[in-house]
């Protein structure tokens, strides 16, 4: 739980809108995300951000936990993903439990929208691009040893889009 102008256990800039969640809605929240379609835990960090127009964004720190809770629950289910990264489902018993909370939910969703709506979104958006951009390197570097040959090309994409952004 934060203080004014926080979301629960994110950044929420500006205080713009109040508390997007109260204790316990985070895992709700991530598996109505679930619900829509099956989800990465950066991808919720992602979509949570980009929903709330840069003004909520949970850390790593608090996703993780928050999938392993909801697969103990046996609400959601690892399902075939990307190499190094684990792809999460809706399970039947979580489907029950987010139609139960569903006003809630749908309430959250609400205020998201309405954060979104009144934001600058410039800045978040430039932001969660970078971040993506880390979390890519990141992964990338953890999966395998990496070539001489694979550093020379990651170092080249990432000089030739400094170029085109100082161009643009």
């Amino acid at each position: 739980m934060g203080g004014p102008g926080r979301g629960e256990h994110g950044r929420h800039r500006g205080g713009r809108v109040g508390r997007f969640l109260e204790h316990g809605d985070l895992r709700f929240v991530v598996l109505g995300l679930l619900a829509e379609q099956p989800r990465h835990g950066y991808d919720l960090i992602r979509e949570l951000e980009e929903r709330t127009g840069g003004a909520y964004r949970p850390s790593p720190g608090v996703i993780y936990p928050t999938l392993a809770l909801l697969e103990d629950e046996g609400f959601i289910r690892p399902s075939d993903g990307e190499a190094g990264r684990k792809l999460f489902e809706v399970t039947d018993p979580g489907r029950e439990a987010l139609e139960a909370n569903r006003a809630g939910v749908d309430a959250i969703f609400a205020r998201m929208a309405e954060a979104a709506q009144g934001s600058d979104s410039t800045r978040p958006r430039i932001a969660r691009a970078m971040s993506n951009l880390g979390m890519a390197l990141s992964q990338r570097l953890s999966r395998r040893p990496i070539t001489p040959e694979e550093i020379d090309r990651v170092i080249a994409l990432i000089d030739e889009t400094a170029t085109a952004i100082e161009k643009s």
